[in-house]
């Protein structure tokens, strides 16, 4: 099953001709603690989130800095954040599935997956790259649930989007190159897993 979603998310981003030139993502580190409390834990800083997302987007690094810097401003700096592509496509309604890799301070670098519907103004497909801040996770099982979108939070700088997502004191800021207008026009969630599923419910 995971092989499946793998191809149809690459499927996805190759659909897009993106040509985004991206490092790797940083191997997995030794298995974290599920439980382990972030309370005292550092958040990481805006330069640190540049860099990193540098790396990964490839060479669109003044529309990434300039996206970052507002996500900072709007919402301080995450205790976590995520590094990975996913596939979408929609005609009205729609479905997302992704994966990639939670990056945290003290409790290690866990993979991750998600998956939703989205219903709107949508047609087509794509296929993107995203860094998703993470804000307020007090531990790493508290990422696996479902997020909703908060209203009026979809915004556009320079070639990428960005929107906030909420669940019990938790939001999540998914950053994402080459959405046009597909960001703003549609609602729904995002269910994050510790495993690869189909089922975006």
């Amino acid at each position: 099953m995971t092989t499946t979603r793998r191809s149809l998310i690459k499927g996805g981003l190759a659909l897009t001709g993106a040509g985004l030139a991206a490092g790797p993502l940083a191997p997995l580190a030794g298995p974290a603690l599920a439980q382990q409390s972030y309370g005292q834990s550092r958040s990481f800083s805006q330069n640190e989130l540049v860099t990193s997302g540098h790396q990964f987007f490839g060479n669109v690094s003044r529309g990434l800095a300039l996206t970052v810097e507002e996500a900072v401003r709007r919402w301080g700096e995450p205790n976590g954040y995520v590094l990975g592509q996913e596939a979408a496509g929609a005609f009205v309604g729609g479905l997302r599935y992704g994966e990639g890799t939670l990056f945290t301070r003290n409790a290690g670098d866990r993979k991750v997956f998600w998956q939703g519907p989205s219903v709107g103004f949508d047609f087509g497909g794509e296929g993107s790259r995203t860094m998703m801040l993470v804000y307020g996770l007090p531990t790493v099982d508290a990422m696996y649930q479902r997020f909703v979108g908060v209203d009026g939070s979809a915004y556009f700088i320079g070639g990428f989007g960005f929107t906030a997502l909420a669940a019990e004191g938790v939001t999540v800021v998914p950053i994402r190159t080459g959405v046009g207008w597909r960001l703003g026009v549609n609602l729904g969630y995002l269910k994050f897993t510790p495993q690869a599923t189909w089922n975006p419910f």
